[in-house]
């Protein structure tokens, strides 16, 4: 490696390659946290299926991404819907079932689903 603008190349062909999608994204971000107690508590297949669902609904300006700590351990798996003017929806105890839901209700009808909601618990 020679240059700075050599090793932001590769940079860029390896997130082609894996998929990695930037936190600069303009639109519906949904983060999943993936610590090793998010991973723990079932973290993984949560990410899984929000990212397949969005994909093969084509649902347009959302990008799923994973995270480290959050920092609220005894309500992993969490998952963050930060809307495109900032807003942060926190959905807690999360698993397959509750994430259809979330893709359905939150990200395609655009409705909020309080009962997962970190104060509703």
């Amino acid at each position: 490696m020679k240059s700075l603008a050599e090793l932001k190349a590769i940079k860029e062909k390896m997130q082609g390659q894996v998929g990695v999608r930037s936190n600069d994204h303009a639109g519906t971000r949904v983060v999943v946290g993936m610590a090793t107690c998010g991973i723990a508590a079932g973290a993984r297949p949560v990410l899984q299926i929000l990212s397949r669902l969005v994909q093969e609904k084509n649902i347009q300006d959302v990008s799923v991404s994973q995270t480290g700590c959050i920092g609220l351990c005894q309500y992993e798996p969490i998952v963050e819907v930060y809307s495109p003017e900032g807003e942060k929806i926190t959905y807690i105890n999360m698993n397959e079932e509750k994430s259809r839901e979330i893709v359905d209700k939150h990200l395609i009808r655009g409705n909020i689903v309080t009962e997962y909601l970190v104060g509703n618990k």
